[in-house]
């Protein structure tokens, strides 16, 4: 299916920057594909509104943190967001105003004490810390007077 996604960015007018279509030499059968990275994507693209679960990187420019978290935010999914900058503070407001579930600024952290979830169609609910542990749980309330 990856293989697919990246013909359909072609298709769609997406160019490959690095990488390309076809296996990884040596590793000529299964489930390997060579990570590539697409430029020239816009994100009305295929390649930029489903999530391919491969290595593919599609690059999409913007013209100003407003268009770039519009673009972040025009989608059905909302698991993990990036944001990278050389200015921390602006990074941070721009994270806020991005709709996933979890969203990282300059660096990649996994920590299993914070919630891992996505917004809308990257489903509902957390795992791991407490919030993980919720779903376990039933809550009760009783009123009384």
């Amino acid at each position: 299916s990856v293989q697919s996604y990246i013909r359909k960015g072609i298709e769609e007018g997406a160019s490959v920057l690095v990488g390309g279509e076809g296996h990884p030499d040596g590793l000529g059968a299964g489930s390997f594909a060579k990570p590539k990275i697409l430029a020239d994507v816009t994100n009305d693209m295929t390649v930029a509104q489903e999530e391919i679960f491969g290595p593919v990187l599609s690059l999409i420019a913007y013209d100003d943190d407003d268009d770039a978290v519009r673009i972040a935010n025009d989608s059905r999914y909302g698991l993990t967001a990036y944001v990278a900058t050389g200015d921390e503070d602006r990074g941070r407001a721009v994270a806020d105003r991005i709709n996933a579930g979890r969203t990282m600024v300059n660096a990649f952290y996994d920590d299993k004490e914070a919630p891992f979830g996505g917004m809308k169609e990257s489903g509902v609910g957390r795992e791991f810390g407490k919030y993980g542990l919720e779903a376990y749980l039933e809550t009760k309330t009783v009123y009384s007077h």
